[in-house]
């Protein structure tokens, strides 16, 4: 009898461990959601005390709300950036409109960054940033 409350104790064990195993990955390492989104970089920050990461901030506009038509809404979306050349390149684009390539997972983990959005990947929204030509009006 007593061997058999040691084999239940060691699968009881092995359950909880595998559990547990199990919600930590679909926490921390699972991928939520995979996309992209537009607006203007707003700020890119290197920070932290013991895990130092990029944090950004970029302005999403859009048009229409659904109290009044015709109004501009805008809405941040904060993010963090593991990759050192993505946040030059983003460290560079700062103030302009760019599309932004992110992963969300469901946790955010320290040496990871303080955001739940990861940003992998950014390019330039070259047809809005684009200086306009200063040719004359009139010929």
């Amino acid at each position: 009898m007593a061997k058999t409350g040691k084999v239940i104790g060691w699968l009881i064990t092995l359950l909880v461990l595998a559990a547990l195993a199990g919600f930590l990955y679909f926490k921390f390492w699972w991928v939520f959601s995979d996309g992209t989104k537009t607006g203007e970089l707003n700020s890119l920050t290197y920070t932290g005390y013991f895990f130092k990461t990029y944090e950004g901030e970029m302005i999403l506009t859009g048009y229409g709300s659904k109290n009044s038509a015709g109004t501009v809404q805008s809405k941040t979306f904060k993010f963090s950036v593991k990759d050192k050349e993505v946040a030059q390149k983003l460290t560079e684009m700062t103030g302009l409109r760019v599309t932004v390539h992110y992963k969300e997972y469901k946790g955010a983990l320290p040496w990871r960054g303080y955001e739940r959005a990861i940003v992998d990947h950014v390019d330039e929204d070259a047809s809005y940033n684009k200086v306009p030509d200063e040719s004359p009006l009139f010929l």
